[in-house]
């Protein structure tokens, strides 16, 4: 997460190597702020980028900025993305709670996007981080054509929830990630608050990398390179999930539909696993 303001924050932004960069005109833009960072974030994304995407979280659906980063954004290049050679542009939502929010957005960036000559549709991220928008996960989801993925917010959840202290997450977590598995989306944990990467930190990290998440949100450069090493599958399970992709497919070609390698029987369930893994680790067959 890169601050859109001020300017020295936002700077550092395209030196990043995450797998996405998130720049975020909400939470860390004074209202003051708001329209100048708007103005920098679309210019900035004219430039070179580090990493793989960049995406943009906006005002809330409801505050006075939302409707015009959303506009901003539909327009800010209605070729490939920021001079990069992406096509597609990210945009995050910020406290989702219905269905009905994603329509709004879907339909401004429509014809934000017609009048800009846009060819390539704004892809969405949604935010689970009110109660609401919990309860409504799953509806969420399925929104929207242009939905990429949930991700779960802890500092907002907890204040809407009225929360202190420590706090067991686990049922946030498995409602986002069944509702995001349901609709067949991404699922984001949110991140730790903390800018330290301590036992803490990892052990969220390997928390969230065991219930299925996809990927896990930092807050701090240093946290990148733990949640790489997390979330990015080894050769070894590359080398794993093709070896029972090849003996599935060989199985089906003899007309069944389980097999047994060594001591373990691999049928359909397993396949599914091996094409995620491969999915993370951007590998084909």
């Amino acid at each position: 997460m890169v601050p859109a303001a001020p300017a020295a924050k936002l700077a550092k932004g395209p030196a990043l190597t995450a797998d996405e960069v998130v720049l975020d005109l909400e939470d860390a833009v004074v209202p003051a702020a708001k329209d100048e960072a708007r103005v920098a974030v679309v210019e900035a994304l004219g430039g070179e980028w580090a990493a793989e995407s960049v995406a943009v979280r906006v005002n809330a659906i409801g505050t006075s900025w939302c409707h015009l980063d959303l506009a901003a954004l539909a327009a800010a290049g209605s070729g490939p993305l920021a001079g990069s050679g992406r096509g597609a542009l990210t945009v995050v939502l910020p406290k989702v709670e219905s269905a009905g929010d994603l329509a709004f957005a879907d339909r401004l960036l429509a014809g934000a996007e017609a009048a800009a000559g846009r060819a390539t549709p704004v892809r969405l991220l949604a935010l689970i981080e009110t109660a609401a928008g919990l309860a409504a996960a799953a509806e969420i989801a399925r929104a929207s054509e242009r939905i990429d993925g949930l991700v779960l917010g802890y500092a907002d959840l907890a204040a809407s929830l009225g929360r202190t202290g420590a706090q067991d997450w686990r049922y946030a977590q498995e409602t986002v990630l069944v509702a995001a598995r349901a609709a067949g989306i991404q699922a984001i944990d949110g991140p730790h608050l903390g800018i330290r990467d301590d036992a803490e930190f990892r052990a969220g990290v390997a928390r969230a990398r065991a219930l299925g998440f996809d990927g896990k949100w930092a807050i701090h450069p240093i946290q990148l390179d733990a949640l790489r090493e997390a979330f990015t599958p080894t050769e070894e399970e590359i080398a794993e999930a093709r070896e029972v992709l090849t003996a599935l497919d060989a199985a089906a070609a003899d007309g069944a539909g389980v097999v047994g390698v060594g001591d373990r029987m691999l049928d359909e369930a397993l396949a599914l696993s091996a094409r995620r893994v491969l999915a993370r680790a951007g590998a084909g067959r």
